[in-house]
């Protein structure tokens, strides 16, 4: 499953229900006591994390009401799965999708005792006809009785009565169905075997704190090593592995139970009537394994310094993203990090915006940051970006998505300020456009540093993706493309509207240029050899074949490899590929040297 919202009513700071959406890749950010770890710790609250657990204190000081709730609004469901112990079923089926046809899971804390008390609903469009509305909450005994009662003969005696999903159905499909949203409750009767089933469904969360205490008792936020037995036991190979023990377990524990059921019904059947043998819980794998880092000395690494703390999670971050890539990992996670910039070299911030955009491609991986660094909000990309801030006079803490008002601000109240060095914007379609360039520019700068500039550290040039940049590059837009700044445009041929953006560029005659790729986009211009050490697959380039798709496909049938999705192969083909790109390579697939003569442009623009 996919995180698509989360949801926030009297929990702390917020009132008034308000929902913050997510992506692949999202970043809180605002002034400190803004609102922003508030929102990780929800999540944490809601995941049942090791971190934060749900509290009186939680809830808003200014409500009337005596409770407040957290929810989650998921995509990417599974389209079948056992909610009841007895037979498979869907989400749709059962009518527990909203109308978006997201799952919706709320879960609400009562505040009028002397701890909270936790009810958990499904908020979705349900059938809300006479004595139809609540079936999910009857058990068997309830269910076959209403259809004993509601059904025809026939019907009835057609239904698999063990089976409480058939027995829904036939309820729902005698009628026409009146639905509407309702908030469905899974904490009693059937509902909280359906729970115990749906949370198994949910990702995996994880959260690291900014400001969390230095305890051997903290080992879940302490420990970065726990994540890799979390990112583990998430694998899709593990949990077959796990779900293969499991269900030996049940169907041999099951087996017993039904002799032992048959048994009693031989003895007393009235006793044994209404009864039936159910596997109760799956064990908690995570519970069962521990790994620890420890120096040569025997000091473990959670008694060290915040900055070697820290320096271990860049370096678990950095490969992950590269095992996520190169394994085409499907576990679905959710990694939390609060200020990963904080107590990091300069450096290490980049490792980690490398690691973190690398991840964010890579199937079933959701990260969610919170900064208020201007150096580091700069290099994320901007609609990536979730803006919290408090309204006057109410104190009230909003949260906006990036559109370009909230960047303005965002970019005025961090200070992100556009780099006056720039004097050529390079305006491109993407950003695996902007990393295809600066490599190449690094394979020809090594050669020629006189005629070929390495775009990747060369502060004269800054990268201006139409297709969604970083909110630096957007700012760079924004304040520079107005001041007489030469702009150089490079789009792929394949596009008619690129076509005309170009020869608009073309007609201004201000010393700004835009090309046209003659071949179909920039992935034609890597060499066979540059693919072949990057992925490991060989495959035939010519100036018109959709390079992504043939990788793809020839993950599907090359022997030893996992199959690749698009996304990430034009990731890997940007970094990886063109990062295996040399002088003789580039020459050999582009003869013609339309590569070489952009760079020469750009130099020649650059000192013009």
């Amino acid at each position: 499953m996919k995180l698509v919202a989360v949801g926030l009513k009297n929990f702390r700071g917020y009132e008034q229900e308000q929902w913050i959406s997510f992506g692949d890749l999202t970043t809180i950010v605002g002034r400190n006591d803004a609102g922003k770890s508030t929102i990780l710790e929800a999540l944490d609250i809601f995941f049942g994390g090791a971190v934060v657990k749900a509290d009186l204190t939680d809830k808003n000081v200014a409500t009337d009401e005596n409770y407040f709730q957290i929810s989650c609004k998921f995509s990417e469901l599974p389209a079948d799965l056992v909610l009841d112990a007895q037979a498979n079923t869907s989400l749709e089926a059962e009518h527990l999708l909203d109308a978006d046809g997201h799952l919706q899971i709320r879960r609400r804390w009562i505040c009028s005792g002397s701890k909270p008390k936790e009810e958990i609903y499904a908020v979705c469009e349900h059938p809300i006809n006479d004595g139809l509305s609540e079936l999910i909450t009857l058990g068997n005994t309830g269910l076959k009785k209403l259809a004993k009662d509601r059904l025809d003969a026939e019907t009835f005696a057609g239904v698999n009565k063990s089976t409480n999903p058939e027995l829904r159905a036939a309820l729902w499909n005698a009628v026409e169905l009146e639905l509407a949203e309702a908030a469905i409750s899974l904490g009693k009767e059937d509902g909280v075997k359906i729970w115990n089933r749906l949370s198994t469904y949910l990702p995996h969360f994880a959260l690291f704190q900014s400001d969390r205490k230095s305890t051997d008792a903290d080992d879940e936020v302490q420990e970065p090593m726990k994540l890799a037995i979390a990112a583990a036991l998430a694998e899709e190979t593990v949990q077959s592995l796990l779900t293969d023990v499991v269900e030996a377990v049940r169907t041999r524990a099951t087996e017993l139970a039904t002799r032992t059921h048959d048994a009693l019904s031989e003895i007393d059947p009235a006793v044994a009537e209404g009864l039936i043998p159910d596997f109760k819980s799956d064990p908690r794998w995570h519970s069962l394994f521990s790994i620890v880092l420890q120096g040569a000395n025997g000091v473990a690494i959670n008694k060290r310094g915040s900055g070697v703390r820290r320096l271990v999670l860049v370096s678990f971050f950095k490969a992950e993203a590269k095992r996520k890539l190169e394994e085409n990992d499907r576990a679905s996670v959710i990694y939390a990090l609060e200020e990963p910039e904080t107590s990091q070299h300069p450096r290490n911030q980049r490792i980690l915006l490398d690691s973190f955009t690398s991840m964010s491609e890579a199937p079933g991986t959701q990260l969610i940051l919170t900064s208020h660094s201007p150096g580091f909000v700069s290099h994320l990309p901007a609609d990536s970006l979730r803006y919290v801030r408090k309204n006057p006079p109410t104190g009230i803490p909003f949260v906006s998505d990036g559109t370009e008002d909230t960047w303005a601000e965002m970019a005025d109240e961090l200070g992100v300020q556009p780099d006056n060095r720039v004097v050529v914007l390079i305006c491109v379609e993407g950003p695996h456009d902007v990393t295809s360039l600066k490599r190449l520019s690094l394979c020809l700068n090594e050669n020629d540093p006189d005629k070929y500039p390495d775009l990747s550290q060369d502060p004269r040039f800054a990268f201006v993706p139409q297709g969604g940049g970083t909110l630096g590059q957007w700012v760079s837009n924004r304040y520079l493309m107005g001041l007489g700044r030469k702009e150089f445009h490079l789009y792929d041929g394949d596009v008619q509207d690129y076509r005309n953006a170009a020869d608009e560029v073309n007609a201004r005659n201000d010393g700004s240029i835009a090309y046209i790729t003659n071949r179909l986009m920039m992935e034609n211009y890597l060499h066979p050899d540059a693919v072949q050490q990057a992925l490991g697959i060989q495959i035939s380039i010519t100036p018109q074949i959709n390079v992504p798709d043939a990788v793809v496909q020839a993950s599907r049938s090359t022997p030893g490899l996992r199959p690749m999705n698009k996304k990430v192969v034009k990731s890997k083909l940007a970094d990886l590929g063109f990062g295996k790109m040399t002088v003789e390579l580039l020459d050999a697939s582009d003869p013609t040297g339309e590569v070489r003569s952009w760079f020469e442009k750009l130099n020649e623009m650059a000192n013009s």
